[in-house]
């Protein structure tokens, strides 16, 4: 149980620094402004309009920061575009932060946006912690007065505020979490960058379930839902309680290290036999968790739930011919070959290794139902089955389509949606022959239900699908030997690329096995899946 900030302020030092010199409280008000409610306005003026001149800036900032310094939230509310909401987050600000003093110095403008320093004061009952960060405000020309304002938005207040949080000062929560990795090993943000959103996650979750205790802290609280409350400042420490998670400390840091290289990338790895996540990375790293909760195209990598569907239906076998021509046609909708190659007197195995689009479309007809490859999906690998990871995670959607949709969907186009996690359960699952449920957390630490599929994949159909992920990854033609040229051990992958609309490059996309590790990775915008994210993926499995 946690209780609000209790801030007793008497006489409590505001100040906002112009050139050096700092002001306080409601002198500060009357000294810059000289009284006025707008900048230069006088009764009768007709509404400003065009451009705000650099005085306009300049004064507008230093009047907000001057009011939300001399903790007045009425005056700060009316120098913004949204007096109701700012003013409301600013007394909030005071009172449920329990700032107790600030100083806030203005930077030099750029254009309309000003930058600016807090150094503050929180307050807690009887303890106190210097609290100091940047954050910048926009100031805009009001639409129907004409005046300068600063544009209203929570990351004014603070730069990681959102509109759905609140800034809280009191008993925390829960209690702080060391967690460690599967042999004992400390996880830490510092040094696992990719774990800080999962650790806020994890601590939310189990900090009261490890035998920690409560400490005095300053964070944002979310509002509820599946996001974690961001702490923000530790005024005075708990005592952490020993959580431990399925995480390999070196495929951990391997896998921070391959997505480091792009932009926007991200890695999971899993254990086959156990469902254990052994890694799981993100770039950028701080941000959205997109390893798991990211819903994207996986391209071809699905069609390893594809073969699965037409091994069962006995449609096709590894070792047999499969046509596979330039193009194909199904309702309307053309699927191509990359390029418009074709394959004579192929194999089926062969097709998957070299990933021929047409092979698999040729056979839609034969199969007699269009929701076919989402019961596959569900039934045997688990997807849409509501995991429990131990944290948020989007467990994969492949929604019932007919026609031309249903086409796209048998190569991971279309209405497809995945992310790394479920892809390198996938994989997992062909290589194990049944579907285990991810996990980062032991469910009986919270006696959470895992999810389970209907059916385990026929030992035949299981076979053959080993089998041509590993002709994929070592067969001269396969499109995954280079990346798994370095990959030791037992080893099959599948490669994919995903076209999305208003890219001009596709998405990357590979997944893979080696021994008892398998890992999916995917790169935005960085072409075929052996290009970009197979290094990923290889890097990863080399470190398990």
């Amino acid at each position: 149980m946690r209780s609000g900030a209790k801030v007793a302020i008497v006489g409590g030092v505001f100040a906002v620094v112009a050139g050096g010199v700092g002001y306080g409280g409601y002198n500060l008000w009357n000294g810059i402004t000289g009284g006025e409610t707008s900048v230069g306005a006088k009764a009768g003026d007709a509404p400003k309009t065009g451009p705000l001149s650099a005085d306009e800036v300049t004064t507008t900032a230093k009047d907000f920061l001057a009011a939300w310094a001399a903790g007045e939230p009425e005056r700060a509310a009316q120098l913004t575009n949204d007096p109701v909401t700012a003013g409301s987050a600013v007394a909030a600000y005071r009172e449920g932060a329990g700032v107790s003093k600030a100083v806030i110095t203005p930077g030099t403008p750029v254009g309309t946006r000003v930058p600016f320093t807090v150094r503050a004061t929180v307050t807690y009952e009887d303890v106190s912690k210097d609290w100091s960060y940047a954050s910048e405000l926009t100031v805009v020309r009001g639409l129907t007065t004409g005046r300068p304002l600063v544009k209203w938005q929570p990351t004014v207040l603070h730069p990681k505020l959102t509109a759905a949080g609140t800034l809280r000062t009191g008993v925390a929560k829960t209690a702080p979490v060391k967690a460690v990795d599967r042999n004992g090993v400390e996880l830490t943000a510092e040094k696992y960058p990719s774990l800080g959103p999962v650790l806020d996650q994890l601590r939310r979750r189990y900090g009261t379930k490890v035998d920690g205790t409560t400490g005095v802290e300053t964070w944002i609280e979310s509002g509820g839902g599946t996001v974690a409350d961001t702490p923000l400042l530790v005024l005075r420490k708990g005592k952490p309680g020993t959580l431990r998670t399925t995480i390999d400390a070196g495929v951990q840091a391997a896998a921070e290290k391959a997505v480091k290289r792009y932009d926007r990338a991200s890695v999971v790895a899993i254990q086959p036999s156990t469902g254990a996540v052994r890694a799981v990375a993100n770039s950028p790293a701080n941000g959205f968790n997109a390893a798991f909760q990211g819903q994207k195209m996986p391209g071809s990598t699905m069609k390893i739930v594809t073969a699965a569907l037409l091994l069962e239906k006995g449609l096709v076998k590894a070792d047999q011919a499969a046509e596979c021509p330039p193009n194909a046609m199904y309702y309307g909708r053309t699927i191509e070959n990359l390029k418009g190659f074709s394959l004579n007197d192929a194999t089926f195995g062969e097709s998957f290794a070299r990933s021929c689009n047409t092979a698999f479309i040729k056979k839609i007809d034969d199969v007699g139902d269009d929701s076919a490859l989402g019961k596959e999906a569900r039934e045997v690998f688990g997807i849409g089955l509501e995991w429990k990871t131990g944290i948020a995670s989007f467990d994969g959607s492949v929604p019932e389509a007919t026609g031309g949709e249903a086409a796209a969907q048998y190569i991971g186009q279309g209405t497809v949606q995945m992310n790394p996690l479920n892809m390198a359960s996938i994989t997992a699952t062909a290589k194990d022959g049944r579907f285990r449920q991810p996990y980062l957390v032991a469910a009986d630490l919270d006696d959470r239900p895992f999810a389970e599929a209907e059916r385990k994949l026929p030992s035949s159909v299981a076979r053959q699908l080993r089998d041509m992920m590993r002709t994929t990854a070592t067969a001269g033609y396969g499109t995954a030997v280079g990346p798994m040229a370095s990959v030791r051990g037992d080893k099959g992958a599948k490669t994919g690329s995903a076209e999305v609309d208003g890219q001009e490059t596709s998405d990357s996309w590979f997944t893979a096995f080696a021994d008892d590790l398998a890992a999916a990775a995917f790169v935005e915008s960085a072409g075929h899946g052996a290009t970009a994210a197979g290094p990923v993926v290889a890097q990863v499995l080399n470190a398990g």
